[in-house]
């Protein structure tokens, strides 16, 4: 099987982009690197909320997700309490899972104990981006996922298994995962060669 699809555009993607949302987001997000605690923060959460789901239905449910969970602004929510969990188990626009729920709130406030460590997400998460580009859709963890899971979890961290960090990593590029015939794919690399060199990563 193919790992790329050609769209009505004509436009080569990576197969599982084939339709919306996906499309638009695999051309504008997908792999393009991530800077930013909030953005971190907020990838994190989704990814350990997508745990044992589709990413549709996720993306389908970002905004309904921002909503409830203030933006994702680690203080606020670190400072939720037992009644914002309660809240968020009674709103249909998310998925209602109480342990991802709590780990959210749980993260929140790990993700502030790192950044008073480390002085900010961004630094310690991209310390784990391999330095060799490795084979598009050849797996779904990494020995750097592992090390990321596993640093993540003797903080304190939850739902962030390695699988799930894998998935982090795809996702805010700290691997180019696009299809060698995807068509974003160098737009991709690009990006994520000057974040390295304006970052320092």
């Amino acid at each position: 099987m193919s790992n790329v699809i050609v769209g009505d555009d004509g436009v080569s993607r990576c197969a599982w982009a084939a339709r919306e949302p996906e499309t638009t987001y695999h051309d504008t997000e997908w792999g393009f690197p991530l800077s930013g605690d909030t953005a971190l923060f907020e990838r994190v959460c989704l990814e350990g909320f997508q745990s044992g789901l589709s990413w549709r239905t996720i993306l389908t449910k970002r905004d309904n997700f921002r909503k409830a969970f203030a933006g994702f602004d680690i203080p606020t929510v670190a400072r939720f309490t037992d009644a914002d969990v309660t809240r968020l188990l009674g709103d249909a626009g998310i998925i209602r899972h109480r342990g991802k729920i709590e780990a959210s709130i749980n993260n929140a406030r790990r993700a502030e104990e790192l950044i008073d460590a480390e002085g900010s997400l961004e630094p310690y998460f991209w310390s784990y981006a391999p330095e060799r580009e490795h084979v598009p859709h050849s797996m779904t963890t990494s020995a750097e996922s592992l090390a990321l899971s596993k640093d993540l979890k003797k903080r304190g961290w939850r739902f962030v298994g390695p699988t799930t960090m894998f998935a982090l990593m795809q996702a805010a590029g700290f691997v180019n995962d696009h299809a060698h015939d995807c068509a974003t794919r160098p737009a991709v690399a690009a990006a994520i060669a000057e974040h390295r060199h304006s970052a320092g990563h």
